[in-house]
């Protein structure tokens, strides 16, 4: 990455300090809580929509590793990059083929996981469960060893974030989910092939719910839950929600490692049962 001068360098900092002095067990929660509570058993509701993603300015869904559209990303990003100069600090590309059935989008990269490393879910605790189930049911090889070399491979599977840079506390702005969503759309649009999209946590599932133009009252946000969405090209869409997977949510007990693999399991189901993979 490259340094700013020694002002923007003083600018960035404090802005670091000040992005970091306020961080409150409830806003923690407000975050991570989807439900009232966990649920052990898959659970399927159904609604339909018919729609067309938006048009969007910037093709394929790459925002360039130095986004200037949402200010407060920005400076933290930049006072990152003062701090820790050998971290990834940009926004974080997807992971996985644009020819898979599936896309996971989760919220958006974490601090020291996916925006030090560079690679979605890599680096922290949300990832040793996500790799590990995806590997269960056969959406990933290899070894994960949470760094972007250690061999990892998605099968069938492609992983974004609502949100593409790291926001401070992980708590993105509403502004920010709407205006990052103009990189979620043709990330959706580009998948051809695409049959399911799973949205991991609230805030994800309202991106996706928003990207197609269906009406949240209908789509609402519960673990486990399915809806069916259209759209005028990829057709038909199944998204299934479930709590996200990160260490507070797993050691709260909101989200256990049975109700993780049980979406999963009902995904598996889904993309075998109504179009078996030509992998």
């Amino acid at each position: 990455a490259i340094r700013p001068s020694v002002r923007h360098a003083h600018r960035a900092t404090s802005a670091l300090k000040a992005l970091s002095i306020h961080r409150s067990s409830c806003s923690v929660r407000r975050l991570h809580r989807n439900a009232p509570a966990p649920q052990s058993a898959l659970m399927t509701t159904i609604s339909k929509t018919r729609l067309k993603l938006p048009a969007m300015a910037f093709a394929a869904g790459k925002p360039g590793r130095d986004c200037p559209r949402c200010p407060r990303l920005v400076a933290y990003r930049e006072a990152l990059r003062v701090k820790e100069p050998k971290w990834f600090n940009a926004p974080v590309p997807s992971f996985g083929s644009a020819d898979a059935r599936l896309l996971i989008v989760g919220l958006a990269p974490g601090v020291q996981g996916a925006n030090r490393t560079g690679r979605p879910f890599t680096g922290d605790y949300a990832g040793v469960l996500l790799y590990e189930t995806l590997s269960l049911y056969g959406f990933a090889n290899g070894k994960f060893d949470a760094r972007i070399d250690d061999g990892l491979e998605l099968t069938d599977c492609r992983i974004t974030n609502a949100v593409r840079c790291v926001p401070p506390e992980n708590k993105p702005l509403p502004v920010e989910i709407n205006t990052c969503r103009d990189f979620l759309n043709p990330t959706i649009a580009e998948m051809k092939k695409l049959r399911v999209i799973v949205a991991l946590g609230g805030i994800a599932h309202a991106s996706v719910v928003t990207a197609f133009g269906a009406k949240k009252s209908k789509t609402p946000f519960k673990h486990a839950g399915k809806h069916m969405l259209e759209e005028q090209n990829l057709g038909s869409i199944a998204l299934f929600s479930s709590y996200h997977c990160s260490r507070y949510n797993t050691n709260t007990g909101v989200l256990t490692t049975p109700m993780f693999r049980d979406v999963f399991e009902k995904v598996r189901r889904y993309l075998d049962e109504k179009q078996p993979s030509a992998l």
